[in-house]
């Protein structure tokens, strides 16, 4: 079959194209022909390196063009087991099963839960497809049968391939974070895949969500149901008022968390799973124990998230945004055009039939 290797810390170099032989399911597995594969931040913040506690700044500043030495704990996991398939977000058909698996059925189309608890949701232990082994940067892939979601939806394959990480995520902090009606939420980083996603998902709890986001974006997040916007770069101090938002989602992080935590109201939730603008920040404990705040971490996802995202799809509550899709021999082009952030909405890979 036809897929991306990647073979290791790097730039665009590290992504091979090339044949490799079709993997086999082995018990409890299935194999998917792999219809969409999306695309995030992780694959690129994986290939760099820079979940590695040595990286300091944002996610703009690591090279894209030299040779990188192996960071051991680049990844999620720490070790990425390079050389690898990448790719997260897989929708798929089903066609064959693992000896002593009984489901799903043959032909059917499906999504794949990308992070797998894989001692129970009782422990927070959790591996992730692409980022701990192969994923869907290829024609083909095998998950864990318990993995693999079927979904009836009359959305495309790229419309569905858009979902897994990105809504998974987004879905996942507001499930941590106990959003409903009665909240007012802030959300950074709106205009990206998992802000967008957080927009979608938290109107659909009933929230009022201020949103902020790209100026030249704003009207697309507005189109998505946010209450107000806000153009990034804007003194937020300035723009809402001291100690009346009582959760905040933030994937941005950077110098900005301080000032997001004087924004909370007593006993408000601070939720993340990321920090494209760096992982090193300040904050006045102050503001953390005096108003009571809860600092949720999100990664490992929660046992209702997927079929969450399953049920709203079906249900037509939420709705896909795709803003490109290329062919996977494109992927280096695909991650360029990614990283100029000029994009509304979500690219996605389509392997060749």
């Amino acid at each position: 079959m036809k897929a991306v290797v990647t073979t290791g810390n790097g730039g665009y170099e590290k992504l091979d194209y090339c044949d490799v032989p079709i993997p086999v399911p082995g018990p409890g597995e299935v194999l998917l022909r792999v219809l969409a594969a999306g695309v995030n931040n992780t694959e690129i913040n994986t290939r760099i390196g820079w979940y590695s506690s040595s990286v300091q700044g944002g996610t703009e500043q690591l090279s894209e063009t030299n040779d990188e030495p192996q960071i051991e704990d680049g990844g999620w996991n720490e070790s990425t087991p390079f050389p690898f398939i990448q790719g997260t977000d897989c929708c798929g058909e089903v066609v064959a099963l693992g000896q002593g698996t009984k489901a799903p059925d043959i032909g059917k189309r499906v999504l794949v839960r990308a992070c797998m608890r894989v001692n129970g949701f009782d422990s927070l232990d959790n591996l992730w497809m692409a980022s701990d082994f192969d994923g869907a940067f290829a024609q083909y892939v095998t998950v864990p049968a318990s993995e693999v979601f079927e979904i009836q939806s009359n959305w495309s394959d790229v419309e569905l391939a858009t979902i897994p990480c990105a809504y998974g995520t987004a879905e996942n902090m507001l499930h941590r974070a106990g959003v409903d009606s009665a909240d007012r939420l802030l959300v950074t980083g709106a205009s990206g895949g998992v802000g967008s996603a957080v927009v979608q998902l938290a109107k659909r709890r009933g929230a009022y969500v201020i949103a902020v986001a790209g100026e030249s974006k704003l009207d697309a997040v507005r189109g998505l149901g946010a209450d107000e916007v806000i153009a990034r770069g804007m003194d937020l101090s300035t723009e809402i008022q001291d100690s009346s938002v009582n959760v905040v989602i933030d994937n941005v992080a950077g110098e900005q968390v301080g000032k997001l935590l004087k924004l909370m109201a007593r006993g408000g939730r601070y939720a993340s799973s990321g920090a494209i603008a760096g992982p090193i920040t300040t904050i006045d404990m102050r503001d953390f124990y005096l108003k009571d705040l809860t600092l949720i971490g999100c990664t490992a996802w929660d046992e209702p998230i997927f079929s969450n995202l399953i049920d709203y799809i079906e249900k037509g509550e939420i709705r896909p945004l795709v803003a490109k899709t290329f062919e996977l021999k494109d992927i280096a082009t695909a991650q360029q055009e990614f990283l100029k952030k000029t994009h509304f909405g979500n690219f996605v890979l389509v392997p060749p039939p």
